[in-house]
């Protein structure tokens, strides 16, 4: 099994502690050649823990022809002018989330891997969360029935200072925790058609001008509504998913969920009464029916459980589908397609909430 060489841009929380360390778990099937930082003291201490070759800036890259995929851990503002110069270059590139601000940029490095005839991949390590997988599956086995609902939160308290929170750098809550639950949502609202999207945004606590609140509504016909938050002013968070269908139920977090349903065969539909209802007593009476629920639980086993652990299957399960993709040829489980449709939404949101910049 011969390793893939790979050069990552940028040695911040991302570059570093999410793809450099994990990929140095299964050195097997990768090899960090070369990192790329401003930084000096990041550089430095890349060479010490990786023995790779380290890089003030991205331009030396693109004259090596030994590299089998470049890693985009910049910053959000420049993942799409950074990820179309490497792939018109003849590189493979995986690119961070988010992967642009608009339709039309995504389109750009649509056109820069299909001309060039390389891969261009995104980030998105949440579509191989266990919980998110648990539901898909529950879901998909029609216990349910039709789904009606899914509200999906990621919410909780916190005030932001740094980059992430500036409009001109790409940053507030939809373009950087957003993509990870609107990649689930999508995946869960189905098809490939556009929703049609409402959406609400608000600066709660935020110490930028980017937005901090955001509240989302997709629909469209034979798809289940989505009610889609990522809040950073609710100090009561509840569960991460509630789904509503017509047998049944679920609730969950990223560590538990538990699920009740029906069986419809041991509940007849009793007819369509217009008449008044009455007790056996003769009384006015209330129209309901005693359920028998089926009801099943799902825990995350322990490892998954430590947040750095489950960051690093999630991480390690994405980039072994994408070493698939470059040594056998296997289709991408997440797609540029399916990303420039998520992106539709991010670019509608914004459009329907302008707010004003200032920092």
């Amino acid at each position: 099994m011969q390793p893939l060489r790979i050069a990552i841009l940028g040695q911040g929380r991302s570059g570093w502690r999410i793809h450099a360390q994990n990929l140095m778990t299964d050195r097997e099937r990768f090899e960090i050649a070369a990192v790329v930082d401003p930084l000096p003291e990041r550089r430095a201490y890349a060479v010490d823990a990786l023995g790779c070759q380290a890089y003030a800036s991205h331009e030396p890259l693109l004259d090596r022809r030994d590299l089998d995929l470049i890693v985009n851990c910049t910053p959000s503002h420049r993942h799409v002018e950074i990820s179309e110069l490497f792939l018109r270059a003849g590189f493979n590139v995986l690119c961070e989330k988010p992967l642009a601000r608009s339709v039309a940029d995504v389109d750009r490095l649509i056109d820069a891997a299909r001309t060039s005839g390389k891969v261009l991949a995104i980030f998105q390590q949440s579509r191989y969360a266990p919980y998110f997988q648990k539901v898909r599956e529950i879901i998909d086995s029609g216990r349910l029935g039709r789904i009606v609902q899914i509200s999906i939160a990621f919410n909780g308290f916190a005030r932001r200072w740094d980059w992430q929170c500036v409009q001109r750098f790409s940053g507030g809550n939809l373009l950087n925790t957003g993509p990870h639950p609107l990649d689930q949502a999508l995946q869960l609202f189905g098809g490939d058609d556009m929703p049609q999207v409402l959406c609400k945004m608000d600066r709660a606590n935020t110490a930028g001008d980017a937005e901090d609140y955001v509240k989302l509504l997709l629909t469209g016909d034979d798809h289940p509504v989505i009610d889609l938050e990522v809040s950073s002013c609710c100090a009561y968070p509840g569960s991460t998913y509630l789904v509503q269908g017509t047998r049944g139920g679920l609730k969950g977090s990223t560590e538990a969920i538990d699920w009740k349903y029906f069986i419809p065969e041991e509940h007849q539909m009793r007819p369509l009464m217009l008449e008044p209802l009455t007790d056996d007593s003769g009384q006015p009476a209330y129209c309901t029916e005693q359920l028998i629920w089926h009801q099943e639980h799902w825990q995350a086993d322990e490892q998954s459980r430590i947040v750095v652990n489950a960051f690093g299957n999630m991480t390690l399960d994405f980039y072994h589908m994408l070493y698939r993709t470059l040594t056998e040829a296997a289709p991408l489980e997440v797609t540029p397609e399916q990303v420039r449709r998520q992106i539709a939404v991010i670019e509608e949101c914004h459009r329907q909430n302008p707010l004003s910049q200032w920092a």
